[in-house]
């Protein structure tokens, strides 16, 4: 068996953030906490690309761009949407999910789904306080496993195929009685 597995050394490592500016009180404090994880694990200021976009709608499009660029080992989108009184968060909330998912499978990357979607307000200042949840700072860590899985295994598509050796047959032995 052969296990591969993540780690959280981000020497090295070149990452995207694309955060959204609507509910900016919410997504300031995910970014910063981003931003602080991701340097806390080795990341080089200047390895880190920000860039801000409308809404979380918008957030798949440019993820999408950013990780196809080759400039970025992994995207992390950073946005919140709250529970309002008409039912624009479903159709945001749910094309933000979907989108993101599908830019990661059509880049061939990660890109980290940072976007909280909350009912409160309270609930959602709550999820980006860096005392409390720190979803900013966790985004961080998934984009950085990540990073360096795809790493490894791709690492592993390179190396050169070695030809074993067939295995001896086993002989079934006969038990004494």
């Amino acid at each position: 068996m052969k296990l591969r597995k993540g780690h959280h050394d981000a020497t090295g490592l070149r990452f995207g953030i694309v955060v959204a500016r609507f509910n900016k009180f919410v997504t300031s404090k995910l970014l910063s906490s981003c931003l602080d994880g991701l340097t806390k694990h080795g990341v080089a200021e200047h390895d880190i690309e920000v860039v801000r976009v409308p809404g979380a709608f918008e957030l798949p499009l440019v993820a999408k761009t950013l990780a196809k660029s080759a400039r970025v080992d992994a995207v992390i989108c950073l946005g919140a949407v709250i529970r309002g009184d008409t039912p624009h968060f479903d159709y945001i909330s749910a094309e933000a999910s979907r989108g993101i998912g599908q830019a990661a499978l059509d880049a061939d990357g990660p890109i980290i789904f940072g976007v909280l979607t909350t009912d409160t307000v309270a609930q959602a200042i709550e999820r980006a306080e860096p005392e409390k949840y720190n979803r900013g700072g966790e985004a961080a860590k998934s984009a950085i496993e990540m990073a360096s899985v795809l790493k490894q295994l791709k690492t592993m598509e390179q190396e050169p195929v070695v030809e074993r050796a067939p295995r001896p047959k086993r002989v079934a032995r006969r038990r004494a009685k």
